[in-house]
């Protein structure tokens, strides 16, 4: 058998040719060190630069850190942060320096050009960040608010038309349907006089019904009677579960490369009986139902009818329409199953509380300002708004318009969007700002993992935009032009102006299901009821929707109003 070369032999050329590459003056040595060269100088140039970058935001004003380990955090995410909110949305200026874990800067930025680059010009750069993502998509799967980039895309491109002022048209009656069953449920309690209700409940009840027939066409209350739900009650439950998880959503997302046996082992590591436990509960019962439901809509879908248990909407929900566009899409653009499942719970989520509470909010101001609350009532019955009138119709009362847009613009719903800077850029300002030293800085430089606050009460209260009165709630400011400053900032909102529905490929995708189902739920009860304050002391408390308690030690959401009959001719 022949031999080749002893390995000696092998290791005595290979050092023998090494040598002479890495021989002074030999061009490869040349070449290796001018690599190493370049290469040590552009991490020296990036560390130098973001240190530059660092020293630059450590200068932009901002509250003083509350505690090395959270930083601000805790002062703005706590149930009892919305003074300190307001405190920075209006306190400081179009941006502010807070504190994340361990001294981190986070930038809370209400400047609309720097929003505009935020959330449209370089949305892929400022993306949701990774604990965002991966609580959504172990609560609800792969849906609108668990994927980004082009998946997001994708499903953004199918889901959009659905969400048209076109299907919203067709929808109006049915909201009209169930509003007269609510306004027939809030009569029967206070027909012998007035009576204390909790609103809250009474509004998310409603809300619950109206996005389950007008979003999957499914019945979820009857409203008339008490009969509730499984799959309703955990998704009335889920949004405050998730409140007082708020800080474990940092170990979300690394839990999405584990396997399930061995998430489930860390579950059980917890405590019988604890949040994470009821939880996952929890999304059992919406995995469970809305594959359910999902298997008797497609039946019905593919026998060419509406049928289904508990079927509601008549082929007019938003499912219905989804499950034929996905049909007639084209085969690379269309959504697997699991994803058009996975839609489903997070359409009511999105809508549930963001929807009841700000109508909890309303009704709140409106028992508070008694000749506001007539005013808007006699424009209601005016027009008849209550008996069920066009869609387009109902958009032209404009004191209705007038209150829900001013609430949501001094009461936003939601507070807390993040969004994570994953490469190095620059944030443009529509105005200079001055920092600790004096100095004016007309642009922010970004570093790769930095965070960005969206402030949603910084913009829609800014003096430079809306006035010295823009903490103030004055529905009489929409029924004149608005400032020019407000039009001519190009704030990126989707909605009247304003930041309450965000702005770009993320925005709320039903802000107009939203802005519908308020004007219904307002026509027939104000047509027909009085709202008063109980004299209970009323807190709103901070979590991913603003909720309403009595007084700040409660945790349960409640509204308690004096609710009585409309008497045309008491004066009010």
């Amino acid at each position: 058998m022949h031999q080749g070369p002893p390995i000696s032999a092998f290791t005595s050329e290979l050092s023998m040719a090494t040598t002479s590459i890495l021989v002074a003056g030999s061009p490869v040595f040349s070449f290796l060190v001018a690599a190493a060269a370049g290469t040590i100088a552009w991490q020296l140039f990036t560390y130098v630069r973001r240190r530059i970058a660092l020293l630059a935001v450590s200068k932009i004003p901002g509250p003083v850190s509350q505690s090395f380990w959270s930083g601000n955090l805790v002062q703005f995410t706590s149930r009892a942060g919305e003074a300190f909110q307001r405190h920075v949305a209006l306190d400081y200026g179009s941006v502010v320096k807070l504190h994340g874990f361990f001294g981190e800067p986070i930038l809370y930025v209400a400047d609309p050009k720097a929003l505009h680059a935020i959330l449209i010009k370089e949305e892929y750069i400022f993306q949701e960040a990774n604990e965002f993502v991966g609580i959504n998509k172990s609560v609800f799967g792969t849906c609108l608010i668990s994927t980004i980039g082009p998946h997001h895309g994708k499903q953004r491109k199918l889901l959009n038309p659905v969400f048209s002022v076109a299907h919203m048209r067709h929808m109006l009656p049915l909201f009209y349907e169930l509003g007269n069953k609510f306004r027939e449920a809030i009569g029967s309690r206070v027909s012998d006089g007035p009576k204390e209700l909790d609103m809250t409940a009474w509004l998310g009840r409603v809300a619950l019904e109206l996005l389950g027939q007008g979003a999957l066409g499914y019945s979820f209350d009857p409203l008339v009677t008490d009969d509730p739900d499984a799959y309703g009650e955990a998704l009335k439950s889920l949004g405050p579960e998730l409140d007082g998880l708020m800080f474990l959503r940092k170990f979300a997302h690394p839990s999405e490369i584990l396997p399930s046996w061995l998430r489930r082992a860390l579950v059980n590591l917890f405590p019988p009986g604890t949040r994470i436990h009821t939880l996952v509960q929890m999304v059992h019962i919406l995995d469970s139902s809305t594959k359910t439901i999902y298997a008797d809509k497609k039946r019905a879908f593919e026998r060419g009818d509406t049928g289904m248990t508990k079927n509601a909407g008549q082929g007019k929900d938003l499912m219905s329409i989804l499950l034929r566009a996905n049909a007639a899409a084209d085969p690379k653009d269309r959504l697997p199953d699991e994803e058009v499942i996975s839609q489903m719970s997070m359409f009511i989520i999105a809508g549930l509380d963001t929807t009841s509470n700000a109508l909890s909010r309303i009704l709140t101001v409106l028992a508070d300002h008694p000749d506001r609350q007539q005013e808007l009532r006699q424009e209601l019955l005016d027009a008849n708004a209550a008996v069920g009138i066009s869609y387009d119709d109902l958009n032209k009362l404009p004191f209705l318009d007038a209150v829900i847009r001013e609430t949501l613009r001094v009461h936003p719903p939601g507070t807390i969007l993040f969004r994570v800077a994953n490469k190095d850029t620059v944030l443009p300002l529509s105005e200079p700002i001055q920092i600790a030293d004096g100095k004016f800085m007309d642009a922010i430089p970004v570093t790769k993992g930095s965070q960005y606050l969206v402030g949603f009460a910084g913009s829609n209260m800014s003096k430079a935009m809306w006035g010295e009165d823009a903490a103030e709630w004055k529905p009489e400011r929409w029924l004149s032009p608005l400032p020019a400053a407000v039009t001519d900032a190009r704030i990126p909102g989707v909605y009247s102006n304003l930041m309450t529905f965000s702005g770009g490929k993320r925005s709320c995708i039903g802000f107009k299901f939203s802005e519908m189902e308020m004007k219904v739920v307002l026509s027939v009860l104000l047509s027909k009821f009085t709202f008063e304050p109980s004299g209970k002391p009323i807190h709103w408390n901070v979590g991913l929707v603003y909720y309403p308690t009595v007084g700040e030690e409660s945790n349960k959401p409640e509204l308690p109003l004096k609710v009585g009959l409309y008497q045309p001719s008491v004066v009010n």
